[in-house]
């Protein structure tokens, strides 16, 4: 963990005063997939993006190889010796984690039948289950559709993880740590998370693949 902690603070040295936040977002995601837990991620635009991003970086590889377990690969040949073999070289290790800024058909329904701002809360609800990880990206860090995904998710015992800039903001009461990147500015602390999600990625991936 530290290597990678180091690494990201000598590349970006703005982020050594969010270095025990970062340590502490890592182990509450380390933790949840120890025991076999999901990560649900969001945000709105270019945090939205941010959210696929994540999601991309875990649930395929990402610096490492990670070819699936040889069990699994043997019983894949079993039950098809053609397909299987194809799987058994292809198939990727995989962290669970769904980014809750797609589903447009559930998205439209919803904002059409109910209250438009509680979509996140209301995936969250759906998918959630004790043990979890909520990670609400707010570069204001008072965006009312990641604050109530992160009651919700309080509610069904997860762990919630915020992302935000600088300034204090409601996030932080419902999150059990919040990592605030030094910078005000919405496009400048976009800058800034992307590294930070990268690293807590790499120290994952090296934990469970390396």
């Amino acid at each position: 963990m530290n290597k990678h902690i180091d690494h990201l603070i000598e590349r970006y040295p703005q982020l050594v005063k969010c270095r025990e936040e970062i340590a502490k977002a890592y182990e509450i995601l380390e933790t949840a997939y120890k025991n076999g837990r999901k990560l649900l991620v969001s945000g709105n635009g270019g945090s939205a993006s941010d959210s696929e991003h994540i999601v991309g970086e875990l649930m395929k590889e990402f610096k490492l190889k990670r070819k699936v377990y040889r069990e699994q690969a043997e019983e894949m040949r079993k039950i098809s010796p053609e397909l299987g073999e194809v799987l058994a070289k292809n198939l990727q290790g995989a962290l669970p984690a769904i980014s809750l800024t797609g589903h447009s058909s559930l998205t439209t329904a919803f904002m059409n039948d109910s209250e438009p701002e509680l979509i996140f809360a209301q995936q969250v609800n759906g998918y959630g289950k004790k043990g979890d990880v909520y990670l609400g990206i707010s570069t204001s860090g008072n965006s009312r559709n990641v604050l109530y995904a992160a009651v919700t998710a309080k509610s069904k015992g997860l762990k919630v993880i915020g992302l935000t800039g600088q300034r204090e903001n409601q996030l932080m009461r419902y999150a059990d740590v919040c990592i605030r990147v030094p910078e005000t500015e919405t496009y400048k602390i976009q800058e800034l998370h992307l590294p930070v999600y990268h690293c807590l990625c790499l120290m994952l991936e090296d934990k469970f693949f390396g």
